[in-house]
């Protein structure tokens, strides 16, 4: 899968992130949350509000 990096606060690999995928979809790099039960294969993951406003900013939204 290609992707593309519309958002994040910072440069590294390890901070919150969101990209657009070849699949016409959005992944997201976050921390995990472990407070949900998720199916096997699935993950909730938490990023800071700041993030995903950028990328709706980055999609025209």
């Amino acid at each position: 899968m290609d992707m593309v990096q519309i958002a994040g606060d910072c440069k590294g690999d390890d901070c919150p992130k969101v990209f657009t995928t070849d699949r016409n979809s959005i992944a997201v790099q976050g921390d995990l949350v472990t407070a949900v039960t998720t199916p096997e294969g699935e993950a909730v993951v938490e990023i800071p509000r700041a993030v995903w406003e950028e990328a709706t900013r980055a999609l025209g939204r």
